[in-house]
């Protein structure tokens, strides 16, 4: 049987540097710094893919979009792969969840007329579904019932925020109203509340609980206090060229992203920095439940057993390059904070300054277990760091992709001229130097050391061509060293299968 808990939270399109213990000059983060002052801070963590479903297919399964190829929401995730919580099963785990993981189901494994199939926001196999906070989200409209709320028909509407001062709405920008429910009734203290009841509900047995909150994704608006909790004139300026127009010019794919109505030339200043100081107020108010819920583990004896990995799916381009989102090749999308508490003894307080990835955390969490990680994995365990150590041989780069075909609408093939499968990109991002590769449009270069923000693209320079082979050819050996690998370390002898495996 079990005999440690498991608590992995995620949040949602949280930027990496929004924590306060990375020297974030706005948000102030005291719950998740006391966190990772209890555990491991790995300080250069990637996502694989963007957006939600793509990314947490990634960190699911262990695998990279060009093997599990759920590259969009709503593109089905092979029923054939494991993930962490099915292995977790071997173990005597019953593992739960609270939230979402937009896992879009295989179609093959379902009747046609299954309801399954006409929704993205599949649960992951393995999870036993407890508070379920799809897009409806029923669990938290029928608990605001009960306390009294007039709940609207359609349930994106109970964001929208009360406009009592219309003058304040117009100076602050639209994100600055406050949320028309109170902030103990917030999504994030719902789930938060089911999460402790959760718990409760074990009786000292060893519980394991996904915990998949919403936030800081959109829509921005947040409850009081936390929708006044930062100034828009205190806000960090984006990195970006001095116009949409400009910006544009970098490359044909940001060219027609911004131009299909995500750039945010219209939107006035002031309502920029707005949208911003509500993001990280909606940070600080997930800060403030997830130490609740921090304070109750501690409270109840179970803090020193239990197991907390906190990450983000994706991270949030916030102005930058004049995009809101998570989509395309740069950094701040696909970066994103985590942190890992081990149940006991190891690493405390310690930063990892390697890369990692989501694709390392199935095989962190089965190895924490004492289970074997899956052949299929791409990812390694992060055990090592966690125990101090740094491993004897680690990537000296990180790898994502960005799927951005719609098989729906055909707006990239119709916009760039494109195939539907080359519709795709895939980055080889070093130390120094950032490659992106597109399956049919030209590859951009980027000298982080110089250009940190990416505004320079280097791949037309005659200077920097072999610079661009390597970087091609180190992310072409890549792809090549991680494809599918289910069988290919079993050969079979008159002896029976031989198996071997390749890490």
């Amino acid at each position: 049987m079990p005999d440690i808990n498991v608590l992995f939270i995620t949040g949602d399109q949280w930027r990496y540097d929004a924590l306060s213990v990375l020297g974030h000059p706005v948000v102030k983060t005291p719950n998740l710094d006391a966190l990772a002052a209890d555990g491991v801070l790995f300080k250069r963590h990637f996502t694989n893919a963007s957006p939600c479903g793509p990314s947490r297919s990634s960190l699911h399964t262990g695998l990279y979009l060009m093997t599990h190829r759920s590259g969009r929401n709503g593109t089905p995730l092979d029923a054939r792969f494991t993930n962490w919580a099915k292995e977790l099963r071997k173990a005597g785990y019953d593992p739960a969840l609270i939230g979402y993981t937009d896992i879009s189901p295989d179609p093959r494994a379902h009747s046609p007329g299954d309801p399954a199939l006409k929704t993205y926001e599949g649960v992951l196999p393995g999870l036993r579904p407890h508070v379920v906070m799809a897009s409806d989200r029923k669990a938290w409209l029928a608990y605001l019932r009960r306390h009294g709320y007039d709940v609207p028909a359609v349930a994106k509407e109970i964001y929208t925020p009360q406009t009592e001062d219309a003058a304040m709405a117009e100076k602050r920008g639209p994100s600055f109203p406050p949320a028309a429910f109170k902030a103990e009734h917030s999504d994030t203290a719902f789930v938060t509340d089911e999460a402790m009841a959760f718990i409760d509900g074990q009786a000292g047995h060893a519980w394991c609980l996904h915990l998949s909150h919403l936030r800081p994704h959109p829509p921005l608006v947040a409850p009081a206090p936390w929708h006044d909790l930062y100034k828009p004139d205190a806000m960090p300026l984006s990195h970006r060229k001095a116009s949409v127009a400009e910006e544009s010019k970098t490359h044909p794919w940001l060219a027609w992203h911004l131009a299909r109505s995500m750039g945010l030339g219209g939107m006035p200043e002031h309502h920029q920095q707005q949208a911003k100081a509500t993001y990280f107020g909606l940070i600080a108010e997930m800060d403030h439940h997830l130490g609740r819920l921090v304070a109750y583990l501690k409270k109840t004896g179970q803090y020193d057993r239990t197991l907390i990995v906190f990450t983000s799916d994706h991270g949030e381009m916030l102005g930058d390059h004049w995009f809101h989102g998570k989509d395309g090749y740069y950094d701040p999308a696909f970066r994103v904070p985590m942190i890992v508490k081990p149940p006991s003894g190891g690493a405390r307080g310690a930063v990892v300054d390697e890369f990692t990835e989501h694709v390392d955390v199935m095989p962190t969490l089965c190895d924490l277990v004492g289970l074997e990680t899956p052949d299929q994995a791409d990812g390694v365990s992060l055990r090592p760091f966690l125990e101090g150590k740094l491993p004897a041989t680690w990537r000296r780069a990180t790898h994502f992709e960005y799927d951005f075909r719609d098989v729906v609408g055909s707006a990239p093939e119709t916009g760039l001229g494109l195939s539907l499968d080359a519709c795709c990109l895939a980055v080889w991002r070093g130390e120094r130097f950032k490659y992106v590769h597109f399956a049919g449009l030209a590859p951009l270069l980027f000298d982080l050391q110089a250009d940190p923000n990416e505004l320079r693209n280097l791949a037309g320079d005659p200077g920097h061509q072999a610079t661009m082979l390597e970087a091609a050819q180190a992310l072409l050996s890549h792809r090549l060293v991680h494809a599918d690998r289910t069988l290919t370390g079993i050969h079979l002898t008159e002896d029976g299968p031989i198996r071997r495996r390749g890490r």
